[in-house]
């Protein structure tokens, strides 16, 4: 006799286990600051800019940013407001294809990934270089939809989902930490959720710059 939804769910949870304070979600909630921006291609381009090795800015048309190499990776999403999804297929480009394209100045330590509307996040190099780490276009083999971050998101399994804004336009290469939005209204610098690391009262020295 086969396995009911919720023992399925069970034996994954028990599987791969949660980070504390997480539960298993089934299905994806909508979770955004801000209005849902319109996609217009014609205008849209995807840059890498600041402490670049060659110290310059590159940028890509959306029809050239669709020829990049692609990849998938099955990695976990975990939201800070404690919603957990296991085992997502993400397809996109991998942040390392950038890195490779674009490579950063040596003394480069973190990024800010920028979106729509000025909305940012910052992350250390080594977790926007991760290997599972992706500028997911894609999830279980479906386009992402607009309310999901259509036409690109950045997903960082590793760190709580806020750490990959949806609508993503560009990376900037920065020498220092520097906080993004989220990080400067209260949420943790860092955000492993290995660690709980959800708000700012939480970090300790040399978690992120003063506030």
């Amino acid at each position: 006799m086969g396995q009911s939804e919720n023992e399925q769910a069970a034996a994954l949870e028990a599987q791969h286990g949660l980070p504390p304070g997480q539960r298993l979600q089934r299905g994806w909630p909508v979770l955004h600051y801000g209005p849902i921006p319109r996609f217009k291609p014609a205008s849209w381009e995807f840059q890498i800019f600041g402490a670049t090795a060659d110290g310059v800015k590159h940028s890509w048309t959306f029809e050239q940013f669709t020829t990049l190499p692609r990849t998938e990776v099955v990695a976990d999403f975990h939201c800070v407001t404690r919603f957990s999804m296991l085992d997502n297929r993400w397809g996109g480009i991998a942040t390392s294809t950038l890195l490779d394209l674009v490579p950063p100045a040596p003394d480069v330590t973190h990024v800010m990934v920028w979106a729509e509307y000025g909305f940012s996040s910052n992350l250390r190099l080594a977790d926007f270089a991760a290997t599972t780490s992706v500028l997911a276009t894609h999830r279980n083999d479906e386009p992402l939809t607009v309310e999901h971050g259509f036409p690109v998101r950045l997903v960082v399994p590793q760190l709580y989902a806020w750490k990959g804004p949806k609508w993503v336009r560009a990376v900037e290469y920065m020498t220092a930490d520097r906080r993004g939005f989220w990080e400067e209204r209260g949420y943790h610098n860092l955000g492993d959720p290995w660690r709980e690391q959800r708000y700012t009262y939480q970090e300790e020295p040399g978690d992120g710059p003063e506030l």
